[in-house]
């Protein structure tokens, strides 16, 4: 005698919106929540960095090997930022490169939906490119000043390659090359 229910044979065909990608966008959510919710928005932020720069030194790792170069210049850093965004399904773009900033607006956040309401996911951005910006110009800043997270219609994010008045009147995160 079995325990083994006989199968139901519609439930392969119910329409569940489930497939890897949104079950671990909705993982990535609920491990920021729970993060924000215990130990606040910061220490969610710091948690979350900390995975973000592991992640932009294995990209930025990636971008140098398959360009042949051991460090990226200002165009190209800018470069790859927007395209490591569309290989994810982000929507960034450039507005302003220079050699004392990057400035990028972004009309879709890779995490969708999923990162309404959670800021801290944003940290992944913010360390990815500061990690590669940093480690290929030295420092970086970034700063972001507008993002879907926290309700807006897109981001703003700008990444200070030097440190200017302009870039320490700014509210960001720091990064150096190692």
């Amino acid at each position: 005698m079995s325990d083994i229910p006989a199968p139901v044979e519609n439930i392969p065909s119910l329409p569940v919106p489930l497939e890897r990608d949104v079950f671990l966008r909705t993982l990535i959510r609920e491990l920021a929540g729970t993060l924000q919710e215990v130990v606040g928005l910061e220490e969610a932020a710091g948690y979350i960095s900390v995975v973000g720069q592991r992640i932009g030194d294995q990209i930025n790792e990636q971008y140098r090997d398959a360009l042949g170069t051991a460090a990226l210049d200002s165009h190209q850093v800018a470069q790859v930022l927007v395209d490591l965004k569309r290989r994810i399904q982000g929507d960034f773009y450039l507005i302003e490169v220079t050699d004392e900033k990057i400035v990028l607006g972004n009309r879709r956040c890779p995490f969708a939906e999923k990162v309404i309401g959670r800021p801290a996911m944003c940290m992944m951005t913010s360390n990815v490119f500061g990690v590669i910006a940093a480690e290929n110009l030295g420092q970086a800043k970034v700063v972001l000043e507008e993002t879907i997270a926290s309700g807006a219609a897109g981001c703003r994010v700008v990444v200070y390659l030097k440190e200017t008045p302009e870039a320490r009147a700014a509210a960001g995160r720091e990064y150096f090359k190692s």
